[in-house]
């Protein structure tokens, strides 16, 4: 390995920045020459690929969003995006990539290996923590964080006006930010995409607590939940219970953003310097992460077709706290 790039690709995740300055001074600890691709798939095609140098990722490990930037690439679906993007790798000779993302990102991934044998690592790098191969993506910890400190200062509104709150908290397809956080925050109910909602349940719930002299209400939504996000949640127990004073907040993109905590901040440098290390022992077209605190890896494929499975046992515990 002479020149590896680097590029960051997907939603952003705080970390993001940590793992590129990783890649970088990984490989300029060993005589690599480290290229920035800019704004992923896209700036492949394009040819949007500088040299980057030590100081030119100094100072950005507190900083969240990815200075490589990210962007949406229709052109990276079709065989002919595909070839510009190898021709561009051929261009600036660049003998292996590290490719920081999700499921998309190392679909794309595995997609252009095969086309065109160009060796890849993974790094995981999204706040869903929905990528099998590692305990956590990078990302999720900061965004966890952002949901909490959110929610205790929606509580303190809650409180004052006896409201019941459905926030709505990323998670498409998965639940694991909004069932970390639901219990971090106390919530008396978490929904999630990973188990059914019944709406009927739901409210015998809420009029427990009510009856409980319960002061406010937290119901966390994810947005892939099966019965709509929190808006139609909201309507649903509005159709069940008219007199409810409740209101609705999204948190939407506040989620990506910030700077990463110093468990996201550790993760991100040791798969970066991990990814490296990978490609110079010839390691590639695999997921790097980290497992029991143990570098591990996992073919793309598996990656993301094994979606990490949710923790039973924290339903339990929520149902348990929330009496």
């Amino acid at each position: 390995m002479k020149k590896i790039g680097v590029f960051t690709s997907g939603g952003d995740a705080p970390g993001m920045n940590a793992a590129v300055r990783a890649v970088v001074r990984t490989c300029i600890y060993n005589n690599i020459e480290a290229y920035g691709i800019y704004e992923g798939y896209k700036g492949l095609i394009e040819g949007k690929i500088k040299q980057l140098t030590s100081k030119d990722v100094s100072n950005i490990i507190q900083r969240g969003g990815t200075i490589l930037k990210s962007a949406r690439c229709k052109e990276f679906h079709t065989k002919e995006g595909r070839q510009q993007a190898f021709d561009n790798i051929k261009k600036f000779e660049l003998d292996g990539i590290v490719a920081i993302g999700g499921d998309g990102t190392f679909t794309g991934a595995a997609i252009f290996n095969k086309e065109f044998n160009i060796p890849f690592i993974g790094i995981p790098g999204t706040i869903d923590n929905d990528l099998f191969g590692t305990d956590n993506t990078i990302g999720y910890d900061t965004a966890l964080n952002t949901v909490v400190e959110a929610v205790d200062k929606i509580r303190d509104t809650a409180n004052s006006h006896n409201r019941l709150f459905l926030i709505e908290v990323m998670g498409r397809d998965a639940g694991f930010l909004a069932l970390r956080s639901g219990i971090g925050v106390g919530a008396e109910a978490i929904l999630i995409p990973e188990t059914q909602t019944y709406i009927n349940e739901l409210v015998k719930k809420l009029d427990d607590d009510t009856k409980n002299h319960k002061e406010s209400m937290i119901v966390i939504v994810a947005e892939g939940d099966d019965a709509g996000g929190a808006y139609e949640v909201a309507e649903k127990i509005k159709e069940h219970c008219p007199n409810y004073d409740s209101r609705v907040t999204v948190l939407g993109h506040i989620q990506r953003g910030g700077s990463p905590s110093v468990a996201d901040r550790v993760l991100a440098s040791q798969l970066g310097n991990a990814a490296v290390n990978s490609l110079i022992n010839n390691k590639t077209n695999v997921m790097v992460g980290i497992i029991n605190k143990e570098v591990a890896f996992t073919p793309f494929q598996k990656a993301i077709k094994h979606n990490q499975k949710l923790n039973t046992d924290l339903l339990g515990l929520a149902e348990v706290l929330s009496c």
